[in-house]
């Protein structure tokens, strides 16, 4: 398999893919950057125009955005099973909570964070409606599934609880139970722990963040 790169910084949606990379066991080499300085040398940004972390490097596949990054890691271990064959109709589930939680979620709990008004004059051309739509949506998928896709862990409930876990830390949603258990079942698994346990490592050797 080709060489795998990482970028990353562990204060950053890099701790969801660094979960991820656990996960299918692939091997991989890690380039931690900096804010503002590294993200934003022109060595970088020739890699991700965006200046922004995390990217992964694959050979000479470059792909971006967590979700993107989830899906393609799946695909190539499938012995993993971290994703439903393509043929599937639960792979239709599957992009849907994959790009749910990147586009309507994000956008919901950016919403609530920084009190950006969605009201009755823009609700309708904003993707996530009212935010309370979409953590509604995923309570009540979560609490008639064991996973967001069914009965099987995939690489979205690395993404739905990661996201529900960080949300719930800033009170940007409420801390629903149905939540707090299913977070609680996925920070379980050894890949999570191992993850978690090599990012908190890293933490202590980069810059303390500015405020």
């Amino acid at each position: 398999m080709s060489e795998l790169t990482f970028y990353t910084h562990p204060m950053s949606r890099g701790r969801i893919v660094r979960r991820m990379l656990e996960e299918v066991g692939i091997d991989y080499s890690v380039k931690a950057m900096e804010f503002d300085s590294e993200m934003k040398s022109e060595d970088y940004l020739a890699i991700n125009p965006m200046g922004k972390v995390p990217v992964i490097k694959h050979g000479n596949t470059v792909v971006t955005e967590v979700a993107a990054i989830c899906a393609y890691l799946a695909d190539q271990v499938p012995d993993k099973k971290l994703s439903p064959p393509p043929q599937s109709p639960e792979r239709g589930v599957y992009y849907r909570w994959l790009f749910f939680m990147a586009g309507p979620f994000e956008m919901a709990t950016s919403a609530k964070a920084y009190n950006w008004k969605i009201n009755s004059s823009n609700v309708q051309a904003v993707g996530c409606g009212q935010v309370e739509d979409s953590i509604n949506t995923l309570e009540k998928v979560l609490s008639e599934n064991a996973y967001i896709c069914g009965d099987q862990f995939t690489a979205a409930d690395i993404l739905v609880s990661s996201y529900l876990w960080w949300e719930t830390m800033q009170e940007n949603i409420p801390p629903k139970e149905v939540f707090k258990h299913y977070i609680e079942r996925m920070e379980s698994r050894p890949a999570a722990k191992r993850a978690n346990e090599l990012d908190d490592e890293l933490a202590k050797k980069m810059k303390p963040l500015s405020v």
